[in-house]
């Protein structure tokens, strides 16, 4: 039964990504319902999917040569990605009927999300780690295309363009390692070097650690390549809430959390992932402290949040770090999705020219304020519970302390620039002659399960850590009921300590009138803020160099059809033979 499921949760999204492209935009109404009918099919299959992670079957397609064979395994770790990304992915569709209503182009646009999904399912679900690069590829392009969706727009094309770039170093990364990986046990098989690293040497497996280190933080945004994730916003909004909140930024965390088991022992590696999360943590929450787009500040917050996510799988917290990404999986495509409520409604991303829009839009206030309480981590939310456990593991694990200390004040701070997000866009008087009118009814059917799942999926703690434990049998995860794990929180020293901080933060926002005087000596910090603290300048600068590389080599582009065609099938027959056949490989 599981084989029918995997193949149907990879392959409906893509069938539907056919059929959209195939029916034309001249009939928009059918392409939504194509696209919404798929999505959700998608999303009924990966949930069935999770009762066989339990039993982790394996899936094999034999291909044989240098490819391997094709081996899905729906564990724990692989089904409830796959969730995330179909269910994430439907809602996202849906929110979509309304928000893309009117536009040009549906099929391109409903291919592309389609493709992403079923891509996304791929990725997380397979065991080989050649056609985990290929998933993680087709994941980039798609990502790609739809960040240019508006490609008379050179904002967005540039933004494209610039995390096509910046994202190919983590496929680098990834690259380098499924070729050590096959160089030293001629196989991709993944589970075979969780089980046992001592299959590949030490320096070899350190190559492999580090570049997928280099792969994750990449594709997460992590530090140093934050910048991307930010000028990615030029999408339109369901794609910002799909894939770069939601689903593909995750895929970096998901790579560190399944290799966490034969990379731990690596020297340096662990405080490597560590380091790289709580930089990416701190910086990012001070960016979105002073910036005043109201995507931008949300794209801040992901790349914030996916720092404590790498910081918790580096402080041996892989239950946490995965808890969290669930969490925030809802709460932020929540976000994501008010937040293009309220831009699709007034016209404008930039906060200074909103105010008030809570009395226009009381339905899309609640939600949102909602979702903001999960990201400042309040209580009872699932953001609240799960940001805890990563605390926890900072200080149960015997990390550095000082790194634990940074990682609280990243909470107040996180919870400053939620409170400042919150009433700018819909509290106070409003500052603008803005047209403000409530959600469409296809962006409330989206928005209301996010808003319930945010007040509710912590209760799943217990089956989730159940789940984990028992398909990821090397993995440092115990299974615990869910009253254990809320106990656990709640007594631990760190908790109290946060919720401190975090009303610390609150508190700051509330009297920010009264702590002017302190602007003048923050003015510096705000001002390298607000210029990505010199990053932006260095990944634009590598992004000019691609880009002057490439024109260059269009010299060789000889204008003759035929012949190019022609060189590029013989150079493809070459390469796939050399594949299959496994020549000069072992």
């Amino acid at each position: 039964m599981a084989e029918p499921l995997i193949l149907l949760t990879v392959g409906l999204p893509w069938l539907g990504a056919l059929l959209c492209w195939a029916a034309g935009d001249r009939h928009p109404r059918l392409q939504h319902t194509l696209a919404v009918s798929f999505s959700v099919a998608a999303g009924i299959a990966a949930l069935l999917l999770i009762p066989f992670g339990y039993e982790r079957p394996l899936v094999t397609l034999p291909i044989g040569g240098a490819f391997g064979d094709f081996t899905f395994s729906p564990d724990g770790l692989g089904v409830f990605l796959a969730a995330v990304a179909t269910v994430i992915g439907s809602l996202a569709v849906i929110f979509s009927v309304d928000y893309m209503r009117g536009e040009a182009q549906l099929g391109r646009y409903y291919a592309f999300v389609l493709f992403f999904i079923g891509a996304m399912v791929g990725l997380v679900l397979t065991t080989n780690l050649l056609l985990m690069f290929v998933f993680w590829e087709i994941t980039a392009l798609t990502s790609y295309a739809l960040i240019s969706f508006h490609n008379d727009d050179p904002k967005a094309v540039a933004g494209g363009i610039k995390a096509l770039i910046i994202t190919q170093f983590g496929g680098l990364g990834l690259l380098i390692g499924a070729l050590v990986l096959f160089a030293h046990t001629g196989s991709y098989d993944i589970l075979a070097v969780i089980a046992n690293p001592g299959l590949l040497p030490a320096g070899a497996l350190a190559w492999m650690a580090f570049g997928c280190l280099a792969a994750a933080a990449a594709k997460s945004a992590q530090f140093p390549f934050q910048t991307w994730l930010p000028d990615a916003m030029e999408a339109p909004t369901p794609i910002s809430a799909l894939i770069h909140a939601a689903t593909m930024v995750n895929a970096g965390v998901y790579l560190l959390a399944r290799f966490f088991p034969a990379f731990e022992g690596v020297p340096g590696w662990r405080e490597a992932v560590m380091a790289v999360g709580m930089l990416s943590a701190l910086l990012a929450a001070v960016m979105a402290i002073v910036a005043t787009d109201l995507k931008r500040v949300l794209a801040y917050s992901t790349v914030s949040q996916l720092g404590y996510m790498v910081y918790a799988v580096g402080a041996g917290g892989v239950f946490a770090a995965q808890f969290h990404l669930l969490s925030h999986s809802v709460f932020k495509a929540l976000l994501f999705l008010g937040a293009g409520a309220v831009i699709h409604s007034v016209g404008t991303r930039d906060m200074r020219q909103m105010g008030g829009l809570g009395k226009k839009m009381p339905f899309v206030r609640l939600v949102f304020v909602i979702g903001a309480l999960a990201l400042a981590g309040l209580p009872v939310l699932n953001g609240f519970w799960s940001k805890e456990l990563i605390l926890e593991a900072g200080l149960e694990h015997g990390n550095p302390l000082w790194m634990l200390i940074v990682m609280l004040v990243v909470s107040g701070l996180t919870a400053f620039y939620t409170f400042r997000m919150v009433w700018l866009v819909f509290y106070g008087q409003q500052r603008a002659e803005l047209h403000a009118h409530e959600a469409g009814t296809a962006m409330k059917v989206a928005l209301a399960p996010l808003a319930f799942g945010t007040l509710t999926t912590w209760l799943l703690a217990g089956s989730f850590s159940r789940l984990l434990s028992e398909s990821l049998p090397a993995h440092p995860i115990s299974a615990h009921s869910t009253g254990e794990i809320l106990l656990e929180v709640l007594t631990a020293p760190v908790t109290l300590i946060a919720v401190l901080v975090i009303g610390l933060g609150l508190a700051a926002w509330w009297q920010r009138d009264r702590l002017t005087g302190f602007a003048p000596a923050l003015a510096g910090i705000g001002k390298a803020a607000a210029n990505s603290f010199g990053f932006e300048a260095v990944n634009r600068a590598v992004v000019v160099v691609m880009e002057d590389s490439a024109e260059k080599l269009r010299s060789t582009q000889t204008g003759m059809l035929s012949w190019n065609v022609a060189s590029l099938l013989v150079a493809l027959i070459v390469v796939l033979a050399i594949l299959a056949l496994g020549v000069g490989l072992p």
